[in-house]
């Protein structure tokens, strides 16, 4: 990556398991909820912190504080501070499961989790996912989608994605000659060579490739995905081209998708900041307010109420 990660949830220091639940145990305690101290505490440590408040819990209570926290919450509120109890791998898996569980498939939730990540990520969740679901990830993506790219996601959760810092500029100029080859230089499109290149070459190579492209073609690998494909494939293509050289630039137009138009997603709002607060959502953020000239958090307030909004404006920081 060529930007240095800036998270906007560190660890809390000094930090006191004892003391944050012993806090959240008062705060959840007796007649209502203090919804505030609950933000205060969990929005402000990492996820290895909550979990050992958790752990405190259990050892001095004899209780579940996710069961806990469940039975005091509700809604977008208690999705947010659940979403935050889990660890980040667990998380991820239960909303790959969401997306394929029941009638319909949200494509747009496994590219935006499937076609961003690195092997070694993609090898945590395939791992995860099999031990908590009972059934490999591969098999149920597979009976949820279709063609090209089920192809293509097979491809990326078997894990075949060199690794971080591989680069061959020889090879990325034959790559660039493949796909320009495979697409703008032919009637059709052979989406083959696509899926073998994007999901088999590290991010690092893929920046390489793209640059050839556009010397070898004066056509940027965006502009010709867009004539070559459509669907879900053209998403997850476009997705991978996006996060190989800004992974913030990608975070940030899913988040203004989320909340763009009527309604808003909120379940790609509360995934994605909750899952980027510890990686990168300060650059997201930079990004964002570049992008579309308005601050993440003003964005997240006009969309938000109550504790939601707090809890996600404690995550993102700041204006």
């Amino acid at each position: 990556m060529d930007y240095k990660p800036i998270p906007t949830v560190v660890p809390a220091s000094p930090f006191d398991a004892a003391a944050d639940g012993q806090a959240l145990r008062a705060a959840m305690k007796g007649f209502g909820t203090d919804e505030q101290a609950i933000i205060d505490i969990l929005c402000a440590r990492s996820n290895t912190q909550r979990q050992e408040i958790k752990a405190y819990f259990l050892h001095e209570y004899g209780r579940d504080l996710i069961d806990d926290l469940k039975s005091e919450l509700g809604g977008k509120f208690e999705d947010v501070i659940i979403g935050l109890m889990m660890p980040p791998v667990e998380y991820l898996c239960k909303q790959l499961h969401k997306a394929m569980d029941g009638i319909g498939t949200n494509e747009e939730t496994l590219v935006e989790i499937l076609c961003t990540k690195s092997n070694e990520e993609i090898a945590q969740i395939v791992t995860a996912y099999e031990d908590k679901y009972e059934r490999p990830l591969a098999e149920h993506m597979c009976s949820e989608t279709s063609g090209h790219f089920r192809r293509l996601l097979t491809l990326i959760v078997t894990g075949v994605r060199n690794p971080a810092g591989s680069v061959d500029p020889e090879k990325a100029k034959e790559q660039a000659e493949q796909l320009y080859a495979a697409g703008e230089a032919k009637l059709g499109t052979d989406e083959q060579v696509f899926n073998r290149i994007m999901a088999h070459e590290s991010f690092a190579q893929l920046r390489l490739i793209f640059e050839e492209y556009k010397q070898l073609s004066g056509m940027t690998l965006e502009q010709a995905i867009k004539h070559e494909m459509s669907g879900e494939l053209h998403e997850a293509m476009m997705a991978i081209v996006e996060c190989a050289q800004s992974p913030p630039a990608f975070f940030a137009k899913c988040l203004f998708k989320a909340m763009d138009g009527a309604g808003t997603d909120d379940r790609t709002l509360i995934r994605i900041i909750i899952c980027r607060s510890e990686i990168d959502l300060g650059n997201i953020k930079e990004e964002f307010e570049r992008l579309y000239n308005r601050t993440l958090v003003s964005a997240v307030r006009s969309e938000t109420s109550g504790d939601y909004k707090r809890a996600l404006c404690a995550l993102i920081g700041g204006a």
